[in-house]
């Protein structure tokens, strides 16, 4: 029964029935005649099927949910007998926005005090891809933005405030000011991340409650492109003054806090809710709950 939930969800996943088998390295056949198994022991169609795949039926949809959950348990159970077997081992998942990267190696390297045999993969994406990926058994935690978006169906450990700064030429106005206002940011050529992204949503909030409208010279979400033209001496960006602090900041650049008001964001790790919870997953918060002062000093 478990392996056909597995092949359940890689299904949900590729949204095809030969992807799905090869990722779950057995024959499309054979994928096909485990999904008809499931159907047979529910008594009901839980894929619309024609020439190709279409989509779940209702009652498919309901049983991908109980799958996650099953699924979720058993990996994580089997995982615990590991580490019970082995002592130091396993796999640990983590998803992280970009802004929180900085942070990521105290994190780890805390974390592998412990548990110096873990594997640890770090897969960077935004708030909303880092929301699907623990709901589909994708990653085990993740460090996010804790607010309204980040909903709540899982529990979450506040870390610290993402505080912003002002990045750019030293010959640029303002760079002689111990702090900028957002209102003097606004009257400079900016360059911002995308409008799809999650921190450029939090700044533009942030201007239109200090009553500013923005239209950037430059909008791009790469680092490197941004940091090259910010080099050029022309734009100004603005950033977490966590992720300016781990930049190899070129000597003709400064930064430079952003107040009135001084906003915040709450950065935290977020991880499914689950009694008991995954060894490797509960090590983690450990950890992060006994860097949170450290963080905060940080920020």
């Amino acid at each position: 029964m478990y392996d056909k939930f597995e092949y359940f969800l890689a299904l949900e996943k590729e949204k095809h029935f030969g992807r799905a088998a090869h990722v779950c390295g057995v024959s499309q056949p054979n994928l096909s005649a485990a999904l008809k198994q499931l159907e047979l022991q529910f008594g009901v169609l839980l894929v619309d099927r024609g020439a190709r795949f279409m989509g779940f039926t209702p009652e498919g949809l309901r049983i991908l949910d109980w799958a996650r959950c099953i699924v979720g348990e058993f990996r994580a159970m089997n995982a615990e007998i590991e580490l019970m077997k082995q002592g130091n081992s396993g796999h640990l998942r983590i998803a992280a926005i970009s802004t929180a990267l900085p942070i990521l190696s105290l994190l780890t390297n805390a974390y592998w005090v412990r548990y110096p045999g873990v594997h640890v993969t770090i897969a960077t994406c935004s708030s909303a891809e880092l929301l699907s990926r623990l709901e589909n058994i994708e990653a085990d935690v993740g460090v996010s933005y804790l607010d309204e978006e980040s909903g709540g169906r899982n529990a979450e450990l506040p870390l610290y405030h993402e505080r912003y700064c002002l990045v750019c030429s030293r010959s640029l106005p303002f760079m002689d000011q111990a702090t900028v206002t957002w209102d003097e940011v606004a009257t400079l050529p900016l360059c911002l991340p995308l409008q799809d992204t999650r921190n450029r949503r939090i700044y533009d909030r942030i201007f239109q409650e200090v009553g500013v409208a923005v239209q950037p010279a430059l909008e791009c979400n790469d680092s490197t492109v941004r940091l090259s033209h910010l080099r050029a001496g022309r734009l100004a960006t603005v950033m977490p003054r966590i992720m300016a602090g781990d930049w190899s900041m070129p000597p003709e650049l400064a930064a430079v806090p952003i107040v009135a008001p001084d906003a915040s964001t709450m950065i935290g790790l977020i991880y499914p809710k689950r009694d008991p919870m995954p060894a490797l997953t509960a090590a983690l918060v450990n950890e992060a709950r006994q860097l949170v002062p450290v963080l905060t000093a940080m920020s």
